[in-house]
């Protein structure tokens, strides 16, 4: 059950351009939170300035579609320095990302930067593939890595929440 607008949590989903990956990551774990219950703030990125302001790749938007999430919304935005202390956990979405996220880290930043398939114990330290020269079979199979990897993030988020009392 929500609990007004305590967000215990915050996350950023990180990868190059913020139209494939991170925005599906996005929305597989706003929605994954959402059905859970899990009161908790999101958002996506990418290292490059390669597409503010675009929406997401069609091919993206339409494997979200086709798994009942809707992403069309988003918009393209590049990492910021301020995001280092307004989200709790940084995820980046393969190793050339992180060292990005890493080289680009304020002195002192307060959030946890870490691989997403980081949260899986199978594959941690594993990178998610880029899609965006693939097909849609590729789009595909990027959602359901990260749709793993999100359901057990928030089952992660979940838990903490229930043993500060939340």
């Amino acid at each position: 059950m929500q609990q007004g607008n305590d967000h215990r949590h915050s996350v950023l989903f990180v990868c190059l351009g913020n139209i494939c990956r991170s925005p599906m990551a996005e929305g597989a774990f706003r929605a994954a939170a959402q059905k859970a219950g899990l009161n908790v703030r999101t958002d996506s990125a990418g290292t490059a300035s390669y597409h503010i302001g675009d929406t997401p790749d069609p091919r993206a938007i339409d494997v979200a579609h086709q798994n009942g999430v809707d992403i069309s919304g988003a918009c393209g935005r590049q990492l910021a320095d301020s995001d280092f202390d307004e989200f709790t956990h940084i995820f980046a979405l393969d190793k050339a990302n992180l060292a990005g996220i890493r080289s680009k880290a304020p002195r002192n930043h307060t959030a946890q930067v870490s691989l997403l398939l980081d949260v899986l114990d199978h594959r941690s330290d594993d990178s998610i593939a880029d899609p965006y020269y693939g097909d849609e079979s590729e789009f595909q199979e990027c959602w359901n890595e990260i749709g793993e990897a999100v359901d057990e993030l928030v089952a992660k988020l979940t838990h903490q929440n229930a043993g500060l009392g939340g």
